[in-house]
């Protein structure tokens, strides 16, 4: 169990990750990060890293990299940023020690595909995150997001789901 106190300053962490994915605050979000970070967006449910494809298995170095593209103005799929508006329900957090919680969530997020169809594309799943607190400030380790259609052929996921 966790306290009122702890609950609250995690729910507004992960509350924050998701408006600066949302609004596409870009240096913002990648502050928020750990260097041994691992951002995951598997095929399937039981997906092994080692062996299995992956929608997104990024490291810290791979995290940075993705933000300088969406940055560059270069990254067509993403220019302009699609408007995109985020809900996180159902959260839970486990403390997994003294100074790291485990968070599961379920999330739906709505994107409109600006820069090519217009379409309004709906993302829905689970998240689970682990943060860190390090000097006092709560900073994420690791996200891995699990799509309901992991499994199925998706729409362009060049943004920050």
């Amino acid at each position: 169990m966790v306290s009122e106190q702890e609950y609250r300053e995690v729910e507004a962490f992960i509350f924050k990750e998701a408006r600066y994915a949302d609004e596409s605050a870009y240096d913002d979000w990648e502050a928020l990060w750990e260097d041994d970070a691992k951002y995951w967006v598997p095929t399937s449910p039981d997906a092994d890293t080692e062996v299995d494809i992956s929608h997104i298995f990024d490291n810290r170095s791979r995290i940075a990299t993705r933000i300088r593209q969406l940055k560059s103005g270069f990254r067509h799929s993403q220019t302009p940023c699609s408007p995109m508006r985020r809900i996180i329900s159902n959260i839970e957090i486990s403390p997994l020690n003294e100074h790291e919680y485990e968070v599961a969530a379920n999330f739906m997020l709505m994107e409109l595909a600006v820069q090519s169809t217009r379409d309004m594309n709906l993302w829905g799943g689970a998240i689970n995150y682990r943060l860190r607190r390090v000097e006092g400030e709560l900073r994420l380790f690791y996200k891995k997001i699990m799509l309901v259609d992991a499994d199925e052929p998706i729409a362009n996921l060049a943004f920050l789901i």
